[in-house]
């Protein structure tokens, strides 16, 4: 499965969803004058824009290397993927803040079927959404992918919580939708805080995970001809890593030798590590 190309199709479909969504509730919300129906469209306006930027990030990433960016651009994956967390976490504090004013000033929602019958739209469509992105993820791992699955499953809670508080106005049950909106707020903000960490250790340049640094050892290791292992640095390009090696061989190997044994080396670690893009290997002689 291509990553890129199903990337790109989540982020087309997500701005058509939340674009129909925005619609709807920004009608309902004027028409009923309900503030809660307003934030939850301006929230929809939120995820447009996430969406965009699952669009626009992958097409930059999906750009093949060239002499200006020798590894290619997929660092643009968790650049984009950043602006999504701030924009969660911007989103949260503004839900915070007006769920705790909410409480101060005691606002009372006005119970209508119209909002019911638009939360409930919203509800459907969105899990299908989470549904469909939470399938493209797991055979992707794009974190694109995974920035727009988390909004489409926040968006699910928070308009069903929504969607529990205007039916609990009918039995005059106020206080119900200020605190779940902290509740929620306090969620979201963490989930744009943790999307927002593993962003920025790829742009860090975080090495590659323990697991895979010891199979690339073992797999230096069968190789007799290699008599020691100096450095082994990694290097994030996208969802991929470049990695750096330096092995001893026999100072009186010949250079041909020693280059066949770095090629096999290469070629045999970026077929056994899907997360390994490009091996390069320094042959140094071995001195005792």
């Amino acid at each position: 499965m291509d990553r890129f190309s199903v990337a790109k199709k989540v982020g087309i479909i997500g701005i058509i969803g939340n674009a129909f969504l925005f619609i709807i509730k920004i009608i309902v919300a004027l028409i009923s004058r309900s503030q809660s129906m307003l934030a939850d469209s301006i929230n929809s306006a939120g995820d447009i824009f996430a969406s965009f930027m699952t669009w626009i990030g992958n097409k930059i990433s999906s750009v093949p290397n060239d002499e200006d960016h020798n590894f290619g651009h997929g660092k643009a994956e968790y650049l984009f993927s950043m602006f999504i967390s701030i924009s969660m976490m911007l989103i949260a504090i503004k839900l915070l803040y007006d769920s705790v004013l909410s409480i101060v000033l005691s606002n009372k929602l006005t119970f209508s079927w119209i909002l019911i019958v638009v939360c409930l739209i919203t509800v459907i469509i969105k899990f299908a959404l989470f549904i469909y992105t939470k399938k493209i993820y797991e055979k992707t791992e794009n974190l694109l992918v995974k920035a727009n699955m988390e909004d489409h499953r926040n968006d699910c809670v928070i308009t069903s919580f929504t969607t529990v508080a205007v039916v609990l106005t009918k039995y005059n049950i106020y206080w119900f939708d200020g605190v779940v909106g902290i509740g929620i707020s306090i969620w979201i903000f963490i989930v744009g805080l943790q999307l927002f960490r593993d962003s920025y250790n790829v742009l860090m340049d975080s090495s590659i995970d323990n697991k895979s640094k010891d199979v690339i050892l073992s797999l230096i290791k069968s190789y007799p001809e290699i008599k020691r292992v100096g450095t082994l640095y990694s290097i994030p390009i996208g969802c991929k890593y470049v990695v750096v090696v330096t092995v001893y061989v026999n100072g009186k190997m010949a250079t041909t030798k020693s280059h066949r044994v770095a090629d096999k080396l290469e070629k045999r670690i970026i077929t056994e590590i899907d997360k390994v893009e490009k091996v390069i290997v320094h042959v140094e002689p071995f001195i005792k």
